[in-house]
């Protein structure tokens, strides 16, 4: 993907803020330093970004924001803003889980950019430049059946010619682990989507003692489309977060009761965290500087114990990102996967 049109292959990444990121090509197979990428008017691109104040008081930013404590107390860095975070007016920080694919969307030589975001939604980012210099214009959700484009949380966008027919569709995959087709049942220039097929099934991702021991397949699909088998017919890569319980020794009946043991203080501690949580984080937080920092320290000590006691405890499981490959078979048979 040559978005600069400098004749060396570019990276483009979304992120966990939302912000979009370039890496330019270079030489050699070098990379520059990533940058975040700009519309044609200079502000920086993250579709459902920003800072937002809630009724509560507390201000809400979804982007690249950066913690900073210092002896006049606690600072989010946010785009070139330094805002103060206190007990009456809280400063807290998300993002939107984007995922990007550029490609010529409609037809017209310029590489566009489509965005997925964590809601499960899919919007189109025009580029209104020249093949040399991008301009990216104002954003729009997609459609699919006459509705609007949404999967279930986490989608990643990849187009491609999928049914072969010379027309570009829409592949998605979603938060659960499953992937989507959508076929383009308009024109090159004027693509127009169809409701969304099921290709693959979600996965799963079992979480603490109800891990599973084998590699499954996970959630959080990202999809590429490629010819892996050289028979001529587009297979797809699906990348995912899996959980797996690791492979450790028997404890032995006095490591066993040891283990017991801790593993009732960590659930006495954390019955305890979780309080404290509501008392500093959204509506239900303490609302002066004394209270706030006394909830503070006792919520610092409960996390210091919790992280103690786990570091005693053996993992019960692990996380993975597994990718993996389902050929294409004829029309007649169905998707395999290995």
């Amino acid at each position: 993907m040559d978005l600069d049109g400098d004749g060396y292959p570019d990276i483009i990444s979304g992120s966990w803020p939302g912000e979009l990121f370039l890496f330019r090509g270079g030489p050699a197979g070098k990379f520059a330093a990533p940058e975040m990428l700009k519309d044609k008017d200079g502000n920086i691109i993250n579709i459902g970004g920003g800072m937002r104040e809630q009724p509560d008081g507390s201000i809400y930013i979804t982007g690249n924001a950066t913690f900073e404590t210092t002896s006049e107390g606690t600072f989010v860095n946010y785009h070139g803003k330094r805002i103060k975070s206190t007990a009456e007016k809280q400063v807290l920080v998300t993002g939107t889980a984007s995922a990007v694919h550029a490609v010529d969307w409609d037809g017209d030589g310029r590489l566009d950019l489509l965005v997925g975001d964590i809601g499960g939604n899919v919007y189109l980012i025009p580029n209104e430049g020249t093949t040399k210099k991008y301009a990216f214009g104002k954003h729009r959700p997609l459609e699919a059946g006459g509705k609007p484009l949404r999967v279930n949380g986490d989608a990643g966008p990849f187009a491609c010619d999928w049914d072969g027919d010379g027309l570009i569709d829409l592949l998605v995959g979603a938060g659960d682990g499953s992937v989507w087709f959508y076929r383009n049942i308009g024109s090159a220039k004027a693509p127009k989507l169809a409701a969304g097929v099921q290709l693959v099934a979600p996965g799963e991702a079992s979480f603490g003692a109800d891990a599973p021991r084998e590699p499954r397949r996970g959630i959080r699909a990202k999809v590429c489309a490629v010819d892996w088998n050289g028979d001529g017919r587009l297979d797809l890569l699906v990348g995912d977060f899996a959980t797996q319980k690791p492979t450790l020794p028997e404890p032995t009946p006095a490591q066993k009761a040891e283990q017991d043991k801790l593993r009732k203080e960590l659930d006495a501690v954390t019955a305890r965290y979780h309080p404290l949580v509501n008392k500093l984080i959204g509506s239900g937080r303490v609302k002066s500087k004394e209270e706030q920092d006394k909830v503070q320290k006792e919520f610092n000590e409960v996390a210091r114990k919790m992280q103690d006691l786990r570091s005693k405890l053996p993992p019960e499981y692990e996380n993975h990102g597994w990718v993996w490959l389902f050929l294409r078979k004829p029309a007649s048979e169905k998707l395999g996967a290995r």
